[in-house]
């Protein structure tokens, strides 16, 4: 511990549940993350048998509260000066609330966690360090992101074919005509946003043939180029005759007087006018971004033909009124019926595996910070008295930090393979640019062609395994 704080007693809220595959008992199971924090020294207290005031004796203790719904609910539970470190994952962290010690979002985006101790959503001007856990949902997200477009896309009613066939009303040679269908290979894709999810999934959609189009901060451009991928300097340059779009931006900083995030309602009618006719939007970040009237429109004129939303909405127990961020999309649902799809917030937060990953992350995460005051994967500002440190890192998630190839140079054998494939590749394109004419770079074609193509996906293949792609943070991999 630092300085004196040995004999301390330090309570951490969890307020999401960190397992969610039922357990014997048939409740979402936390006994993997509930081990993690006992083998740490540390104790795990459930929230239905206790709450975090009866905590005491020393020590660090983490009260798992994931009931926690509605503001009031979180108010009454985490009053200042109860609990010293929060970790959450969709659960908003009021503003109001008060953790010395920090917090910790299960995920990447940070616009839940608005507590002033750290500043709010942004991490900036607040004495308590704000972090996250990068990477950790980004493929089940990207994954989810990919099954909605393929619900729409091709449109093809499996559901009405398969009851026509079954019935015996379907006949392949008289019936297939009125069922018409346009593949996803060559659609452009315009995806706004190259953090991990989003660039996970221009990397799915370049896998299905598609064309990815990706706006982001110019100093990715490079990198975003040199994965085959488009670059564009604005959403809207995205956006520009795009088949379907793709939201993967956060909800950027808030501001100060008003509180309204900086890319709410980024989504509206000026990428609305962009995109081709009839094109999909699939929104899988937060729902402030997309103006939900501009889509409302975009969605009656034909501009958008398909949407899918997923985001925060809440009910109250005892009234049964409805309210976050996709409320504003529920009156939509009778105009646009079988067009737009709603879904809770549901599509980065089900995955089990990823979920405790996350959770034993920033279980670990929250632990350096009390202990030592060290932070990784901190959001915003570094508050005082505490030390920056690299932040964990998924496989083949994200870039590739100065360790990964570090890592990579320790297997002898893998770096015999990557010299020897380097080699021969080096030695057939030499050779083919310092051939005389077309008719020799046939024949040397004819030749190696077989052994060079062996390398390259050798290359490929082994590049993949290693974790060998995207932008090269520099940071070293704990």
């Amino acid at each position: 511990m630092h300085d004196t704080d040995i004999r301390r007693t330090y309570r951490v809220l969890i307020c999401d549940l960190v397992g969610l595959r039922p357990g014997p008992d048939g409740r979402p199971d936390c006994s993997e993350v509930r081990r993690h924090v006992e083998e740490a020294g540390c104790t795990f207290h459930d929230g239905d048998a206790i709450v975090g005031a009866d905590c005491g004796g020393g020590g660090i203790h983490f009260v798992y509260r994931p009931d926690l719904n509605t503001a009031e609910d979180f108010a009454a539970e985490a009053y200042d000066g109860l609990y010293d470190a929060v970790i959450a994952a969709a659960t908003v962290v009021p503003a109001d609330t008060v953790f010395p010690e920090g917090g910790v979002r299960i995920g990447a985006g940070t616009g839940n966690m608005q507590s002033r101790s750290w500043g709010g959503g942004s991490g900036r001007g607040g004495a308590a360090p704000l972090m996250n856990t990068p990477g950790i949902n980004s493929r089940a997200t990207a994954q989810m992101v990919m099954k909605a477009i393929l619900r729409f896309l091709p449109d093809l009613p499996f559901d009405l074919l398969h009851e026509r066939t079954v019935s015996g009303r379907f006949d392949t040679g008289r019936d297939l005509k009125d069922f018409p269908t346009g593949k996803l290979e060559g659609r452009l894709i315009a995806v706004l946003g190259y953090g991990n999810i989003g660039r996970e999934v221009a990397r799915l959609a370049d896998a299905f043939g598609m064309r990815p189009v990706i706006y982001a901060r110019e100093r990715h451009r490079r990198w975003i180029e040199a994965e085959g991928f488009r670059y564009a300097a604005t959403p809207v340059e995205a956006s520009a005759g795009a088949d379907i779009v793709s939201v993967h931006l956060g909800l950027g900083a808030a501001d100060a007087t008003t509180g309204r995030f900086a890319n709410a309602g980024l989504v509206g009618e000026a990428i609305f006018d962009a995109v081709r006719p009839g094109a999909t939007l699939v929104n899988f970040d937060r729902g402030e971004l997309v103006d939900a009237a501009a889509l409302d429109t975009a969605m009656g004129d034909g501009r958008i033909r398909f949407a899918a939303i997923d985001a925060d909405i809440f009910s109250d127990a005892a009234t049964g009124a409805v309210s976050g961020p996709l409320a504003p999309y529920l009156p939509l649902v009778e105009r646009h019926a079988g067009r737009l799809l709603l879904l809770p917030h549901a599509v980065a937060d089900t995955d089990h595996p990823s979920r405790v990953a996350g959770a034993k992350q920033a279980v670990d995460q929250i632990l350096e910070a009390i202990r030592f005051r060290r932070v990784g994967n901190l959001k915003g500002d570094l508050p005082d008295g505490y030390t920056a440190v690299p932040g964990r890192a998924i496989h083949g998630i994200g870039g590739v930090s100065a360790g990964t190839l570090a890592g990579v140079a320790e297997d002898a054998d893998v770096v015999r393979e990557l010299a020897d494939t380097a080699g021969r590749l080096h030695d057939f394109w030499t050779r083919h640019a310092a051939a005389a004419d077309a008719k020799e770079r046939q024949a040397l074609c004819a030749a190696m062609g077989d052994g060079v193509m062996l390398d390259i996906n050798r290359q490929a293949a082994l590049r993949g395994a290693l974790g060998l792609h995207g932008p090269f943070t520099g940071k070293p991999r704990d």
